[in-house]
């Protein structure tokens, strides 16, 4: 054998153990990850899926001295992390995501923590930005495009009116949604934290197993309840008109509208294969969260 042959097959051979080395090392129980949102409703199961898969999670939120909004408090989160969950508080689209996530990316990846795993918004096109932001961090990056949160319904201000109410008033007529269950989103990033460099360079996009109006979904709500709760449509002009009344930020409504505009116009009126192709199983159907909450109360008046 040549020196030149021997030189490439050494060089092959510890390429190939470094590159099992680092899969190792990502895949290790013990990694730690950065979880943003630990107390929202993607981070906080994010969290909890992750530390069930045996990761050390550092949660990330202004209860743990962490602000999007101030720089100065990423570095500590940061510093000595393998791996990052970016889910943007406000929006992925909203004004100001992109430049955020790719600051907060590019700090990470200076920092060592190279694996990050962005939720982002199917459909939503003022969304691409924050992508391409994180794409050009240098990151060894995936982003997760979601469709619409089945817990939206349990969770937030939408489970208020239907509790207190009994009638959920929204800017979608008949346009049909595959509410996607938030677990099915943190089971699909810690597979994807942990798989090493398959999902890398990737994005997924994912939806629950079926579609359904927001009429007929409030309606499976109230068959699993035995309240008569009901949905009003109403335009999204109005819909920003009732926020601004609630005393929301005029600025801030305009941008949700705008976004509202874009993700219920029809587009997501479709099945997406990511849980699958990731989790190797269906998603978890709207019904079975349906039952789950109503027997917990959720609804209750």
């Amino acid at each position: 054998m040549t020196n030149t042959a021997e030189n490439t097959t050494r060089d092959a051979t510890r390429d190939a153990t470094r590159d099992a080395t680092r899969d190792a090392t990502r895949n290790a129980p013990g990694m730690t990850v950065v979880v943003t949102g630990a107390s929202g409703r993607t981070g906080s199961r994010v969290a909890r899926a992750a530390e069930a898969t045996g990761l050390t999670v550092r949660a990330a939120s202004r209860a743990t001295g962490f602000d999007w909004w101030d720089r100065s408090t990423w570095a500590d989160t940061l510093r000595g992390a393998d791996a990052a969950y970016l889910a943007h508080p406000s929006d992925v689209g909203a004004p100001g995501a992109a430049e955020a996530v790719g600051a907060l990316a590019r700090e990470g990846v200076g920092l060592g923590v190279r694996r990050l795993v962005l939720l982002s918004a199917r459909g939503e096109d003022q969304a691409l930005p924050t992508e391409e932001a994180l794409h050009a961090s240098g990151a060894d990056w995936t982003v997760v495009r979601a469709a619409w949160f089945a817990q939206n319904f349990s969770e937030g201000p939408l489970v208020a009116e239907l509790r207190e109410s009994g009638e959920l008033v929204f800017p979608a007529d008949e346009v049909r949604e595959p509410f996607l269950d938030v677990r099915d989103i943190a089971d699909v990033v810690v597979s994807a934290l942990t798989s090493g460099e398959h999902y890398v360079g990737r994005t997924l996009t994912l939806s629950g197993a079926r579609l359904l109006t927001f009429g007929a979904a409030v309606a499976e709500i109230a068959r699993a309840t035995g309240r008569p709760l009901t949905y009003r449509a109403v335009s999204t002009r109005d819909y920003g008109e009732a926020l601004v009344g609630f005393g929301v930020p005029p600025e801030e409504v305009a941008g949700m509208t705008a976004i509202f505009d874009t993700l219920l116009d029809g587009r997501n009126a479709h099945l997406s294969d990511g849980v699958r192709e990731v989790l190797g199983r269906a998603p978890r159907d709207f019904g079975d969260f349906v039952r789950e909450e109503a027997a917990a109360g959720t609804w209750n008046a």
